[in-house]
């Protein structure tokens, strides 16, 4: 079986058609396969991480073509790892309130006291229908180290939910 690395891509770049076809082409030709992504338009910008597998003995190949889009996309890549086999319980959570600076440090900061790390995060502002001004949403995915309280985690979220006035919908 032959040996796959598994690289990171961190893409930014000017938002305009044909950004994505450019970057799955150059992995296709060099052997990878597009595993898992995210990428979004923000700001006018395009930006995003790429999951890519791709054959040790075309990873080198692989680094230098994409090195070969500069003013296109700049394109840093990284060496993923295995993930770990044991990561604990999976909490997701949603957040919805009036906007204000300080929400993603205040919840992040929360889940970081009781050890669960950020999986996966979204967030976005939005007009408020009804009120005027900006309605802010977040959704996490975290996990747990195994033996977490999770009983816990959700009290803490739910007393900084009143304290920075959002709500905060916690599945665990």
């Amino acid at each position: 079986m032959p040996v796959v690395h598994t690289l990171l891509l961190t893409v930014i770049g000017d938002d305009r058609a044909g950004l994505v076809k450019a970057l799955a082409d150059t992995v296709g030709e060099h052997g990878g396969n597009w595993e898992r992504s995210r990428l979004a338009e923000l700001a006018g910008k395009f930006a995003g991480i790429v999951e890519v597998s791709v054959p040790d003995e075309q990873a080198d190949e692989l680094r230098a073509a994409l090195a070969g889009h500069a003013g296109l996309l700049e394109i840093d890549v990284h060496e993923g790892r295995a993930e770990e086999a044991d990561a604990g319980p999976v909490v997701r959570l949603e957040v919805l309130g009036n906007d204000r600076p300080g929400i993603v440090r205040e919840v992040s900061g929360a889940l970081a006291a009781h050890g669960l790390s950020v999986d996966e995060l979204s967030t976005e502002t939005r007009d408020a229908p009804m009120a005027g001004g900006q309605l802010f949403e977040a959704k996490i995915t975290a996990h747990a180290p195994p033996g977490t309280d999770l009983a816990a985690v959700r009290a803490a979220l739910e007393a900084l939910a009143q304290e920075i006035q959002v709500d905060v919908t916690v599945d665990a």
